[in-house]
């Protein structure tokens, strides 16, 4: 597909799919969750129930929380299914209905949270989108807000209070994921920016581009440079062009994209990508 093909059809996605969207999506609405250590037997407070699109009841009580056991440690993600385009996260924390703040004991149990980004379920291998190390009691939000406009397909949320480490008296002894909403706003299609998600990334090979500034962040498999506008160097392939092509007949023609040899196997391997021994 040549460039201005290729350009065409991204306007086409960009503008033609989100005609109907006001703005960014919550693209982990019903999406799979994991939580860590969870409540065995009991489906009430299950992971899922933190990107169900259900906020009206912010207690244990009303189903629409996720809840685990207590323990040194918190884990909860949503998989978006594939590499999105992000732009803000919105968390609404368990209150129990009740006033948040130094009154709500509950308050204490997510003072020192993280929230991370990746394409992995580890989450030290992603973006560390926000670390809580300045809340209080006092000012922590029953609803967090925090913008990240990177790319990725887990977002993480983390809590900790390990032994041998010294937290403000303020802290709970034990933490738990007990989140009744987590919304993840973004695209739901690769190749697009701006506030609409209307406008096409600016670089004809670029995968993944800066949700405000169209900066290209990622390119298409097969191409590299600032602008993506240079394909592998020769007997390479792939994303980022990490890949190593096989005993290709002539390296020069081992596809930049996907690794396949063009024009055959050099003498003794066989196969697309000239891997195998005769």
């Amino acid at each position: 597909m040549s460039g201005f093909v290729t350009k065409m059809y991204q306007v086409f996605l960009c503008v033609g799919f989100f005609v109907f969207a006001d703005g960014y999506v919550n693209v982990a609405l019903n999406k799979p969750a994991y939580q860590q250590y969870p409540l065995t037997g009991v489906d009430t407070f299950d992971a899922s129930n933190a990107v169900d699109g259900r906020k009206s009841d912010l207690s244990i009580s009303g189903g629409q929380c996720a809840a685990s056991n207590w323990k040194q440690t918190a884990t909860w993600w949503v998989n978006l299914t594939t590499i999105h385009s992000i732009h803000n996260i919105t968390i609404y924390f368990r209150t129990d209905n009740k006033p948040w703040g130094p009154s709500n004991w509950r308050t204490k149990l997510f003072i020192g949270f993280t929230v991370y980004v990746s394409n992995t379920t580890a989450r030290l291998q992603g973006t560390l989108c926000y670390k809580d190390d300045n809340f209080t009691l006092d000012t922590i939000p029953a609803v967090f807000k925090t913008t990240c406009p990177v790319h990725g397909q887990y977002v993480i949320y983390y809590n900790e209070r390990l032994p041998g480490v010294t937290y403000p008296n303020y802290y709970s002894n034990d933490v738990f994921s007990e989140l009744c909403e987590v919304e993840v706003y973004g695209c739901p299609a690769t190749g697009c920016y701006g506030s609409n998600n209307t406008l096409p990334c600016p670089d004809v090979n670029c995968q993944y581009c800066h949700k405000e500034t169209g900066t290209c962040q990622s390119c298409t498999a097969g191409y590299q440079g600032y602008r993506c506008e240079l394909a592998c160097n020769e007997g390479f392939f792939g994303t980022e062009c990490k890949e190593t092509c096989g005993h290709c007949r002539d390296v020069s023609h081992c596809s930049n994209i996907n690794g396949t040899c063009l024009t055959g196997c050099d003498v003794g391997f066989l196969g697309d990508f000239c891997k195998t021994r005769e």
